[in-house]
């Protein structure tokens, strides 16, 4: 998905010249896709607002990409799916991010341009805030749900030496209700079965004859049931113990056993309950989101074109795809293009992607004209 540069020169018609040239080099070159990026007509207000707006818009645009940022992520971790399937939800207004950057028009119902510039960078803020307000709140109940059902599913597997036995055993493995005798489990080493046949009745004085069997088995040994009365249940433990024959802490217990299950099928319920909702309302917001964050792109490049290239708002934004291997070929295209919008600043560029003290606005390295990117290689599952 790479990363988009979004810039604005001013719009006489040397500039609007040097832009066709811009569009013919990158394209014979093929540097780069370039589009049209249309702003309305916004309010201006006064000179100190605007410079006050350019910090608070930086700040909020860092903010809003980090929301956007952690939705693609959240979607991508609870579809544990393939890149694919988890890059097709990264839609904006329906259509793909390139698309729709591609395509942009501002949204006039959402954020008329009648209102201050302060009102609209209030009200995406708000909205920014909100949703992740929101995210948080709803990835908190999913990953309560989805830890507690992966805790109870995690003792599911496992040696039978800790695993939950409650998918194991039965009643009908069990003496009940026995004032004097009582079942045990002892796991046994796969190589020792014979060895426990032909001692575990000589464990204890009160062993019930042929009372073992096995009811379950993994890679390292097997669960046998043993019944004996319950005054030799420790000398039975410290002897088996002795030859490595180990009891299970276990009593039969059907109503906390039934409860585990009961548990586990609640939460699988739950969590599959809550999966579709919440991908929807990830799906939506991300939408939402990266909208906002692209109307917030446009107010940066609004307002530093004002301050830069003064008034009356006369200025033209262009948005370019950069080819990944073209970037430094781009930029000097660029910067030999414009570079008489700041001929001192041009010429103190040795190499134009480098940072140069002094010469930074709002964490944007500075270039002669207008330009803000936007990095979108966080959001490809698929690179």
């Amino acid at each position: 998905m790479s990363e988009f540069w979004l810039i604005s020169v001013p719009g006489d018609k040397t500039n609007l010249a040097a832009l066709e040239r811009m569009n013919t080099v990158t394209s014979k070159a093929n540097l780069s896709e370039n589009s049209k990026f249309i702003i309305p007509d916004l309010k201006v207000g006064t000179l100190d607002s605007l410079i006050g707006l350019s910090d608070d818009l930086g700040k909020l645009d860092v903010f809003a990409e980090s929301v956007i940022k952690k939705i693609a992520q959240y979607i991508g971790e609870i579809m544990g799916d393939s890149a694919e399937k988890a890059q097709e939800n990264l839609l904006a207004n329906g259509v793909d991010l390139v698309s729709y950057m591609s395509r942009f028009e501002w949204d006039m119902a959402k954020y008329p341009v009648k209102q201050p510039l302060n009102n609209l960078t209030d009200s995406l803020s708000k909205q920014m805030s909100q949703i992740d307000t929101d995210l948080k709140s709803r990835a908190l109940t999913y990953n309560n749900i989805k830890s507690n059902l992966q805790s109870l599913e995690r003792k599911t597997v496992g040696s039978l030496l800790t695993r939950t036995l409650a998918d194991i055993v039965n009643k009908e493995d069990f003496v009940l209700n026995s004032e004097y005798l009582i079942t045990l489990l002892v796991v046994v080493p796969k190589t020792s079965y014979t060895a426990w046949q032909k001692t575990y009745e000589s464990l204890s004085d009160m062993v019930v004859p042929r009372s073992t069997k096995m009811i379950a088995e993994d890679a390292e040994g097997g669960l046998f049931t043993v019944t004996l009365f319950r005054k030799v249940i420790d000398e039975f433990k410290a002897k088996a113990r002795e030859i490595k024959f180990i009891v299970r802490e276990f009593y039969f217990n059907e109503r906390e056993l039934q409860s585990e299950k009961d548990e586990m099928i609640k939460l699988e319920a739950d969590k599959k309950q809550q999966y579709g909702p919440l991908l929807r309302w990830l799906k939506v917001n991300f939408s939402e989101a990266f909208i906002a964050w692209i109307h917030i792109k446009a107010l940066r490049v609004f307002v530093e074109s004002v301050l830069r290239y003064g008034l009356p708002v006369n200025f033209q934004a262009v948005i370019l795809h950069p080819y990944k291997k073209s970037m430094k070929r781009l930029r000097d295209v660029l910067n030999a293009l414009f570079r008489h919008l700041d001929e001192a600043a041009a010429a103190n560029m040795k190499d134009v992607g480098m940072d140069i003290p002094g010469l930074q606005l709002n964490n944007q390295d500075y270039y002669p004209y207008v330009f803000f990117k936007i990095d979108l290689n966080s959001l490809d599952f698929q690179s």
